[in-house]
């Protein structure tokens, strides 16, 4: 039978399949995450210029960005509840279009009422928080198993992308128009989030019992201690974000004034760790190394450059380096840990798991902000410096030794449960 098959067929190759960042159901999610993580960022940038205006005190704008932080994290595991239970496209077209009807009245609030912008910006968080693990598992939903990590590496590539471009286009727009129809602005940008949001296949439209919520929360719970290196691998990235990113942004404006008398240091490092992350996107888009999870933890252990590099007085390029090779660590470890949750993780507990991630992530980088400068205070900015460093080397380190940390998979008798969660052919 094979001798029957023509000659001319035996130097032909199959038809490459067609990269899944090309079909349109990628293409809306990553327009929708693009347009709320625009504008998550715009917000706080927009009300600084409003101080800058005088249409907003600082004490108003500690007040409205605290409220959305409160509405942020009271959302994350609501939201993470309902993607689980309901479709994941409908948790995050409601969460759009609430902080988008949100923002008008935020916007309606400067100048006249701190009380209304602050019940806006709880609003808006809600809205922020709740669109995060339903995003993250509709990504599990329309993108098959192996197309996760380019996936996911494009979806944190638009983020890192916004927040290197972004501040100089609102600038430029601030010289044309005011805060408030700026704020109009982004209303716009959760509208089309909420409108350009894929359908998804419906994983959690299927029929089952309904517990009430706080046993579905539970369960997400017991869902995430089956997965020993996501336990320890969140705990790492807890540390390295209260401590490491908390202690850089509060110490690095301070450095940046009194050692290098500029405040040029502390723009020229952010923006190196944006390039950085960016490159580092390109990179993990493609290259999946052997004991991969370990690589990742290495890539989040590479923040401790950060506190090193503003330790001392080693000079501005030297900071610039540093930030640059923890943007490129930063993004070694995101992309290959949202694809290891993906494909590791029950899909009907996925949004739940996630909200987690993204509950203690960010719900503990809030106390690290406000213990830092007193720590500063209190034994000097070089010893908390230094401390942060060597926590941010230690924890992911121990992480490292948990259970299926090496390659990110929890060893089970059968494969994955999310393995089989979509077929091949419907990316």
């Amino acid at each position: 039978m094979r001798a029957s098959v023509p000659s001319t067929t035996s130097n032909t190759t199959a038809p490459r399949r067609p990269t899944p960042l090309l079909r349109p159901d990628f293409l809306r999610l990553w327009c929708a995450t693009t347009a709320s993580g625009m504008a998550t960022w715009a917000m706080p940038f927009i009300l600084g210029l409003a101080v800058l205006h005088g249409s907003l005190t600082a004490i108003g704008l500690g007040l409205v960005l605290a409220t959305r932080t409160a509405g942020f994290l009271v959302a994350v595991p609501l939201g993470g509840l309902l993607a689980d239970r309901y479709s994941r496209h409908a948790v995050v077209l409601w969460s759009g279009l609430a902080a988008a009807a949100a923002s008008p009245v935020l916007a309606a609030g400067l100048g006249t009422s701190t009380t209304l912008m602050a019940v806006a910006a709880a609003i808006v968080g809600v809205g922020q928080g709740a669109c995060r693990p339903a995003f993250q598992a509709l990504t599990a939903e329309i993108v098959a198993v192996e197309d996760r990590q380019q996936a996911n590496a494009a979806l944190t590539f638009s983020v890192r992308g916004v927040t290197l471009i972004a501040p100089a286009l609102t600038a430029l727009a601030a010289t044309i128009t005011g805060p408030a129809t700026l704020l109009l602005v982004t209303a716009g940008l959760w509208l089309a989030t909420a409108l350009l949001a894929p359908k998804g296949t419906g994983v959690t439209d299927q029929a089952r019992d309904r517990s009430p919520f706080h046993v579905e929360f539970v369960e997400g719970l017991t869902e995430a201690r089956r997965h020993p290196w996501f336990l320890s691998g969140l705990a790492a990235l807890t540390t390295v974000i209260a401590l490491g990113y908390s202690a850089t942004n509060v110490l690095l404006p301070l450095t940046s004034r009194d050692h290098y008398g500029t405040e040029a240091v502390l723009a020229g490092a952010l923006t190196a760790y944006t390039a950085g992350a960016l490159v580092g996107a390109l990179l993990v888009a493609r290259w999946k190394p052997r004991a991969q999870g370990w690589w990742a933890l290495f890539g989040l252990g590479l923040y401790a450059l950060a506190p090193l590099s503003l330790a001392f007085p080693v000079g501005a390029v030297a900071v610039f380096a540093a930030y640059a090779v923890v943007g490129v660590g930063v993004e070694l470890f995101n992309v290959p840990w949202f694809t290891a949750a993906q494909r590791e993780v029950a899909p009907d507990k996925l949004a739940r798991v996630s909200s987690l991630d993204f509950l203690f992530a960010y719900g503990f980088a809030p106390v690290g902000l406000a213990l830092i400068a007193p720590a500063a205070q209190a034994f000097g900015t070089e010893s908390v410096l230094l401390g942060c460093a060597v926590l941010c080397v230690l924890a992911p380190a121990l992480a490292a030794l948990a259970p299926g940390a090496r390659d990110f998979r929890t060893r089970h008798h059968g494969a994955p449960q999310n393995s089989l969660s979509l077929p091949k052919n419907t990316c």
